[in-house]
């Protein structure tokens, strides 16, 4: 199914549009003929159509003026340019060995894929391949591109938007809306997903036991098991040895693989837990903003059909929506049912604790929603540092407004729903003075 406009729906395999009224179009969307993974490329997203305005594509213009300049000595060299312009930290790094990626052939055990992020931007390499770049649009989302580095010196470096990605970051494992992912497998030896094992899309709430797999890890956790730095092997009867008590604890990943081509010799285990939390956020607030969108523009079209006058501000069904997308992002916000920690929690690699807290915004008493905690749960204060992302900033006003009315209920303690009863009052206090001195919300 293909929708370019709102009145013109293609049903079944014809390529002819079929004019369909708008109230018309509403039903056929509650019946479910007109798909949920289709409609961020329905109106008014049109996601893939759309020209993005997002850090990818601005760099590209900035090189085409000759602007901006990466070395190209190398594919690390053009890595690391395109790591600095993106402001990613090279500390960030995570290494993956699952062959869950657009250039599986190049990945294995002994030849992870190494993945870097910031608050707004990730970058993927597999040795010998293409960069893998995801750069966050405010209003689209995850765009995806690959980044050949080895192009010659007289053709300029560019993304290419690759919407294949989608078939994974679009799909089965995102909540309907372009997004990117964490994902917990059953790595065999080769690195191939045993698929009648499954696999998990690990988020804020995944239990620690069920995360990494297909990773490696480094750091120390205690006695609690993960599934990182193991392969697992298929049993005739459908389950599977997976020796997890062999990849606890790791500090080092020498015994493993072969770890001189990479920059870095980690795949630190408090980085993977905050990319697997901001992914979590990312692709909540992607969604929730999709909805948003898509419940306006419905009502103004379906007014319109009807003949009724333009509504500016949303009433009866996209009220309720709206309201119940702004909960969705309240939650992961604030953490809601974060799984807990190893009991004695978890140490990581300083340098990554550094960098990822030298880009903190900070309250006018040094405090930040970056602060770590590490010991019961993740971080200090349980409120996101997404809210500082470009998709928080970009809300659509209508849904942003709610969250923030939403979230001052809750942090000024007048919620009754319990369900952030958690939150006692002085990590409250702590977290309004944060959010009132970086501007988030107001007095």
């Amino acid at each position: 199914m293909n929708i370019r406009d709102t009145k013109d729906v293609y049903i079944g395999t014809t390529d002819e549009p079929v004019k369909t009224p708008l109230l018309v179009l509403l039903i056929l969307f509650q019946l479910g003929v007109i798909h949920a993974e289709d409609e961020f490329e329905q109106a008014p997203i049109f996601y893939s159509v759309t020209r993005p305005k997002d850090a990818a594509y601005a760099l590209e213009t900035l090189m085409k003026a000759g602007k901006v300049k990466i070395d190209r000595a190398s594919a690390w060299t053009v890595l690391k340019g395109v790591l600095d312009q993106f402001n990613i930290p090279m500390e960030s790094q995570v290494m993956v060995f699952s062959k869950t990626s657009k250039q599986n052939d190049r990945i294995s055990p002994q030849t992870p894929r190494v993945i870097y992020y910031s608050d707004d931007a990730y970058v993927g390499y597999s040795v010998g391949g293409a960069l893998e770049v995801s750069t966050i649009d405010p209003l689209l989302g995850p765009i995806f591109y690959l980044l050949d580095p080895e192009v010659p010196e007289n053709k300029p470096l560019h993304f290419e938007r690759d919407q294949s990605c989608l078939s994974c970051h679009g799909g089965p494992f995102s909540p309907g809306v372009p997004g990117v992912l964490v994902r917990s497998v059953f790595p065999s030896s080769e690195g191939h997903p045993i698929m009648s094992q499954g696999s998990t899309v690990v988020d804020t709430t995944t239990p620690f036991e069920n995360r990494w797999g297909g990773w490696y890890v480094t750091g120390k956790h205690g006695n609690l098991l993960h599934r990182g730095n193991v392969t697992a092997t298929e049993k005739p009867d459908n389950t599977c040895d997976m020796p997890i008590e062999k990849g606890a604890n790791i500090t080092q990943l020498t015994n493993f693989f072969d770890t001189s081509p990479y920059p870095r010799k980690t795949s630190d285990i408090v980085a993977l837990m905050i990319l697997e939390h901001q992914t979590f956020v990312q692709n909540v607030m992607t969604k929730a903003n999709h909805t948003a969108l898509r419940a306006m523009h419905m009502q103004t079209s379906l007014r319109k059909e009807l003949g009724e006058p333009e509504e500016k501000k949303p009433i009866s069904t996209a009220r309720r929506i709206i309201d119940h997308s702004a909960d969705d992002i309240v939650e992961a916000l604030f953490f809601k049912d974060e799984a807990a920690l190893p009991e004695g929690g978890i140490e990581g690699d300083e340098s990554f604790l550094t960098a990822f807290l030298s880009r903190g915004t900070r309250s006018s008493d040094g405090r930040s929603l970056k602060d770590l905690q590490l010991n019961t749960r993740l971080f200090k204060y349980r409120c996101s540092y997404m809210v500082h992302s470009i998709t928080f900033k970009h809300l659509t006003p209508t849904l942003k407004e709610t969250v923030v009315a939403k979230m001052k209920q809750i942090l000024a303690g007048a919620d009754t729903s319990g369900q952030f009863d958690y939150l006692n009052e002085n990590e409250r206090k702590h977290i309004i003075r944060i959010l009132m001195d970086t501007g988030v919300i107001q007095g």
